[in-house]
């Protein structure tokens, strides 16, 4: 009797430790089992949306605007109605970009432009303004790049260009068209011309 009274401490503990371990075991998920998906819930908009950001010097390199911006803290992306982006980088001739929706990814390093864009390059010195129209524009703010894979027309006074896909590089003002390029040139619409 005396032996089975100095073990009842140690089976009870030990009985205690099963069952705190199966109830445990009871709460958790079961094995294979899928996560509840976290909702795409915004947490703040903002309408009227302007904002600007500047070099180290505090020059305005680019601004940005919107008719309305949601944010959805799952992915931690910002998602815009009528967005118009400008550039500023190059003084003399801006570059302006809309659409009807934009999205910028979470760091804020991509901006992404659907429906209805149009690129705008503001004519300067003997240039005429520039246009081109997509249905889809990635854009890398801080490298002044430009791309898409979608088909493209770009215009200006004398030229229009037809091509599917372009990566423009603002800051070497190098345009890559990647494919079915074609185009027509009336010299007599090119600005400047001799008279």
């Amino acid at each position: 009797m005396e032996r089975l009274t100095s073990w009842f401490p140690f089976a009870l503990l030990a009985g205690l430790a099963a069952l705190t371990f199966w109830l445990d075991r009871m709460v958790q998920f079961a094995p294979g089992a899928t996560q509840a998906v976290s909702r795409h819930d915004p947490d703040y908009t903002v309408d009227r949306l302007k904002a600007a950001r500047t070099d180290a010097a505090g020059v305005v390199v680019y601004t940005l605007d919107a008719d309305r911006m949601i944010h959805y803290p799952d992915d931690d992306t910002t998602h815009l109605t009528a967005p118009r982006f400008v550039s500023l980088r190059s003084k003399e001739a801006p570059v302006t970009i809309t659409a009807r929706e934009g999205l910028v990814s979470s760091n804020g390093d991509n901006v992404y432009f659907r429906n209805d864009v149009k690129v705008t390059r503001a004519a300067h010195a003997d240039r005429s303004e520039l246009v081109m129209r997509t249905t889809y524009l990635h854009v890398i703010p801080d490298d002044n790049i430009a791309k898409t894979d979608r088909p493209v027309t770009i215009t200006d006074a004398a030229t229009v260009v037809h091509a599917v896909g372009l990566e423009l590089n603002g800051e070497t003002r190098v345009l890559k068209l990647f494919s079915n390029v074609r185009g027509t040139y009336d010299p007599n619409l090119a600005p400047n011309k001799a008279k």
